[in-house]
């Protein structure tokens, strides 16, 4: 009885056990049945760029090493490599040719042309004309008398005239003085003018290589961010039991958006920076990254020499001369208009009557009496538009002084947080990245972000200064 009570345990035990094991079976998920997490646009970035960091003092080598994120996905750029500087950059623009410096060369050349055909003008006119005919008829009247024909030739029937004749202006040469003044007023202008282009197109060199920087910098902190998302997301939904959640997905739709935005972006200004340069536009570009560059400017000198140079203030000055010019020219209308004219003329048979050649000289001059009082009117006129000119000096320059305040007061702002900026990426780059799994993309991330903060704070620096040296007139 013992024996089959016994029996009867070892039984029930052994069924318990394997009741227990196939409900295990049946709660726990089979590891062939767990779905592997795919990636086709995260896994894409790698290899990531290495960048090298700017604020490093590396001020006696001007060709510091520079990676660059050219190579990110979405665009192979299968043209040659080409390390470049910012200063090699505007060079290269420079010399690449640009239409607008011809355009102002061109103007220069048209208003010096001017102020060369008036100034001729000063001297003696010397003109030539040259007369051959034949008429068909006798160019006379013919007289009977007594049972004879006379004939009374008013011109030759054959005739050949050659006539030379000088003509020097006399009181038309102080209303070509003025318009000599207006003439060179006008050129100085233009070049005044004329070297705006070429100072623009290395502004535009300079402001897309930064932008290019800044872009790069940005591209490498979207990737440490799309490679810690992914390792999140990795993490989250490979292990047995799944504790993914929306958010995550969110966030890596979020920086993958992010990532392809900071690409684009790259590809985009390294191209319209190959158009400045006149290369293909499938050319990489490793930028070295321009040293700082702060200068001391005082107000009062700027401001000065924004009122001797700038373009603006000169062509107000010159607008005054022209206006003046203008006014003194109708001025002389109330003068008769007097030259001295003379000449020599050889006659063959032309008129008849005159000797074969002679030679002339005289005075000529008009005077028109009575306009109605169009002179006094036009004067007036020309008087007024002169006090205008001179009003328009005065605002020109106190705007212009205004404008070199401000511009200076800016510079010493912006140079102020570019050292910040510097200060900072200093700081950081000295930092050690911790030792958890993400530290080194944190790293790469922060010190990215840093940088591209001050090469944005370096531009806005330099382009405060060109704007500055715009108005001084020393661009």
């Amino acid at each position: 009885m013992q024996r089959i009570n016994l029996r009867r345990a070892i039984v029930a035990t052994f069924g318990f056990i394997a009741f227990a094991a196939v409900a295990a079976a049946q709660d726990l998920p089979g590891i062939s049945s767990s779905p592997t997490p795919q990636l086709p646009v995260i896994s894409s970035f790698h290899p990531k760029p290495q960048l090298t960091p700017a604020y490093e003092n590396k001020s006696g080598n001007p060709h510091q090493a520079l990676g660059t994120a050219a190579a990110a996905p979405g665009r192979s750029y299968s043209g040659p490599v080409q390390r470049i500087t910012l200063e090699e950059a505007q060079s290269q623009a420079g010399s690449a040719g640009n239409p607008l410096v011809r355009l102002g060369q061109l103007q220069v050349e048209v208003a010096r042309q001017t102020r060369l055909g008036t100034l001729s003008s000063f001297f003696p006119q010397i003109g030539s004309t040259f007369e051959n005919m034949h008429f068909n008829k006798f160019m006379g009247q013919e007289i009977a008398l007594a049972n004879r024909t006379l004939g009374l030739p008013l011109a030759g029937k054959d005739q050949t005239l050659v006539a030379v004749t000088v003509t020097q202006p006399v009181t038309p040469l102080y209303q070509l003085y003025q318009l000599y003044k207006i003439n060179r007023a006008d050129e100085e202008i233009a070049r005044a003018k004329a070297g705006m282009p070429a100072s623009q197109t290395a502004d535009d060199v300079e402001k897309n290589f930064y932008d290019l920087l800044v872009a790069q910098r940005l591209l490498a902190v979207a990737e440490a961010k799309a490679r810690g998302s992914e390792n999140k997301w990795l993490v989250a939904n490979n292990s047995s039991i799944p504790v993914g959640s929306v958010s995550d997905d969110e966030e890596l739709i979020g920086v993958t958006k992010e990532l392809a935005g900071a690409t684009s972006k790259v590809q985009e200004l390294m191209a319209s920076l190959d158009d400045l340069l006149g290369w293909p536009d499938d050319t990489r570009l490793e930028l070295v990254p321009p040293d700082p560059r702060f200068e001391d400017i005082s107000l009062g000198q700027a401001t000065e020499k924004a009122l001797a140079a700038n373009p603006e203030v000169i062509e107000a000055e010159q607008t005054v001369v022209k206006a003046r010019a203008a006014a003194k020219i109708q001025k002389w209308n109330y003068v008769p208009v007097v030259a001295v004219v003379g000449g020599y003329a050889y006659n063959s048979n032309t008129i008849p009557l005159l000797p074969r050649d002679f030679s002339f000289i005289g005075v000529m001059g008009t005077y028109n009496i009575f306009d109605f009082g169009k002179r006094e009117h036009t004067i007036k006129g020309a008087d007024a538009q002169a006090e205008m000119a001179e009003l328009a000096l005065e605002l020109t320059k106190a705007k212009v002084a205004a404008a070199v305040k401000n511009s200076s007061l800016e510079l010493e702002r912006l140079r102020q947080l570019s050292e910040l900026t510097r200060r900072l990426g200093s700081r950081i780059e000295v930092q050690k990245a911790s030792y958890d799994e993400n530290g080194a993309d944190i790293a790469e991330a922060r010190k990215a972000k840093v940088e591209a903060e001050m090469f944005q704070a370096d531009l806005d620096y330099r382009q405060a200064l060109a704007k500055l040296r715009t108005l001084t007139g020393e661009k």
